[in-house]
């Protein structure tokens, strides 16, 4: 009896020790139970296509502005039109200018009339010194006169081609050939010098200009940016890829201080003139990924603006890895660092695990998983 009440005595006094025990087994085998799909990232070759937002500008845009001040008195073109080099698109009231021009010209028929008179003067003048008929002095006048009256010509000459270029500013011809933009001001309308008239843009060709970081510039100009840019497609805002491929010609020649960009400029066929001057869009480049290192996106997760996966050790325990990311493909990462061929990481079911926890896994093939 007195064996009895002992033996139950020390299972009392054991009890708390057996049955932690007791439960990290149960835990433990609960942990063995957790199976989950595991996989090795790969590397491949493969395209990471770049998007940059483009503003589209015609390859000639230039304002029509008036040279003169006066009424349009007619408008030869209509907006959206096209129009040749040298057409007239306005005809300016020009009256005032042809009676300016007829008075620069009497004036220089008056003074030409006084020139010959000089001469003539001149001329006696001079037989007259020569006989000692009339001092050196009044033939000195007479040069002056002669030479005055030519400088006066000169001027004359001048006032008429001033004259001259005031009246062909009325009629505001084409600068090169293009389509012709909004008309602000109608027929009828006093324009004072400098105002626009319209605007006319050279479609044929487009520039799209466009920003790259500072940090992808220096990658560009270490490739050579003649052959790393050589190609690129543009894509509308209707997210259709326009038929004609561009290249890039050219970049500016400083960083902007407040974004640390650098613009560069497109150049894309335009004969149909589906691009407008002001349209916009996105620059794509497709750049080549050498022996790029990459995981399924869905294997991931993120905490305060990290990228982490799970992966299993030789103990099969999990640990947690963090991942940079490089490029973001159609439902997959290319992987700058954080992970190597050699790890396993969780392919899903990543809610299930935590750091420590140990698991069981079945391998799959990387080219086996598929992506919804």
């Amino acid at each position: 009896m007195k064996k009895t009440l002992f033996l139950q005595w020390v299972a009392l006094l054991l009890a708390p020790f057996i049955l932690p025990s007791c439960t990290s087994s149960v835990n433990d085998k609960k942990e063995k139970t957790e199976t989950l799909s595991v996989f090795q990232p790969i590397r491949v070759d493969t395209v990471f296509t770049k998007e940059y937002v483009a503003e589209i500008q015609s390859l000639q845009n230039v304002e029509i502005r008036t040279h003169v001040r006066g009424f349009i008195d007619k408008i030869h073109v209509d907006e959206g039109k096209p129009v040749q080099k040298g057409q007239i698109l306005f005809t300016l009231g020009g009256r005032e200018f042809r009676e300016n021009l007829l008075k620069a010209t009497a004036n220089y028929k008056s003074i030409l009339a006084d020139l010959k008179v000089a001469e003539v003067e001149l001329k006696n003048t001079k037989t007259l010194a020569e006989r000692k008929i009339v001092s050196t002095s009044e033939l000195e006048m007479a040069v002056a006169r002669k030479e005055a009256l030519e400088a006066k010509l000169d001027e004359a000459r001048a006032a008429i081609s001033i004259a001259e270029l005031n009246l062909s500013f009325t009629q505001v011809k084409a600068p090169f050939t293009g389509v012709i933009n909004r008309i602000p001001n109608k027929a009828g309308s006093l324009v004072d010098e400098g105002a626009l008239l319209t605007s006319i843009s050279n479609n044929d060709e487009v520039f799209a200009y466009f920003n790259i970081s500072e940090k992808e510039f220096l990658e560009f100009k270490k490739a050579g940016v003649e052959n790393k840019l050589d190609s690129v497609r543009l894509l509308m805002t209707n997210n259709e890829l326009f038929r004609f491929g561009g290249k890039v010609e050219t970049a500016e020649n400083e960083i902007e201080p407040g974004t640390g960009n650098i613009a560069f400029r497109a150049r894309f066929r335009n004969p149909d003139h589906l691009l407008k001057h002001g349209a916009s869009g996105r620059i794509l480049y497709d750049e080549k990924l050498t022996n790029a290192l990459i995981i399924p996106q869905k294997s991931t997760f993120e905490i305060q603006d990290k990228t982490y996966v799970y992966v299993v050790n030789d103990s099969n325990r999990v640990e947690v890895k963090n991942v940079v990311p490089k490029y973001r493909l159609n439902h997959l990462f290319v992987v700058e660092s954080g992970v190597s061929t050699a790890d396993k990481i969780i392919y899903e079911g990543l809610q299930k695990v935590k750091a420590g926890q140990w698991v069981q896994t079945v391998p799959i093939s990387f080219r086996s998983l598929k992506f919804d």
